[in-house]
């Protein structure tokens, strides 16, 4: 008598990309001058961090609509804290306050900080979200369409995007203003990558560049 083997539950994606992702933007905005955060420096790497643990914990604990519901809080909080350290380095700009090298390390870390903040979004919202993707086992339908979605591509047949995955769409779409390979197509997906890549244009063509002027 054969032993009857009991249905594979999907697997669920690690989080810990995404958590070293939000540890690397409280950190960049420890490296930015104090002009140019919205209050100390330290406040967003706190934050991030007393966040994360409930998320951790109720992620553990399958708490899945607390769990998503920190997440969404999570980067809701890097969002403005990029917005409002952009609105001020603009601000800035006219009152030559900063010498070069500020002016260079403010828009590398932008710059960085830019890539990685979009990349959660693209993480959190594509497909209904992590949680959404785990469930289905196999990522067949989404906003981005990704090559391994394709009839015939070679590879697992249950592949589904891991973070890496949107971290590379918005890394191309930083430096290429594009999705490159992963054509966007939702509404939202579209306007997203629409301000990422014209934040990401603002601060390398014009921040970035003033500050080589200035050398």
């Amino acid at each position: 008598m054969s032993r009857m083997t009991a249905p594979k539950v999907p697997q669920s994606e690690a989080r810990w990309p995404v958590f070293f992702a939000l540890l690397a933007l409280g950190l960049l905005n420890l490296a930015l001058p104090p002009a140019l955060t919205v209050g100390p420096r330290w406040v967003l790497l706190v934050v991030v961090l007393l966040l994360a643990v409930p998320t951790v914990l109720a992620h553990r604990a399958g708490r899945v609509s607390l769990s998503r519901v920190l997440g969404f809080v999570m980067s809701g909080v890097v969002t403005l804290a990029l917005v409002g350290s952009l609105a001020l380095l603009i601000a800035g700009l006219p009152k030559k306050s900063e010498t070069p090298a500020e002016l260079a390390t403010s828009a590398a870390c932008l710059w960085v900080a830019n890539v990685l903040v979009f990349a959660l979004w693209y993480w959190r919202l594509d497909a209904g979200g992590p949680f959404a993707r785990d469930g289905r086992g196999a990522h067949t339908e989404g906003d981005f369409f990704f090559p391994q979605m394709m009839d015939g591509c070679p590879g697992p047949k249950k592949w589904t995007p891991r973070f890496v995955d949107y971290l590379f769409i918005a890394f191309n779409n930083s430096t290429a203003f594009s999705p490159t390979d992963t054509p966007v197509l939702s509404r939202w997906a579209k306007i997203l990558t629409m301000l990422q890549s014209l934040i990401s244009l603002l601060v390398v063509g014009v921040l970035a560049s003033r500050a080589v002027g200035l050398i």
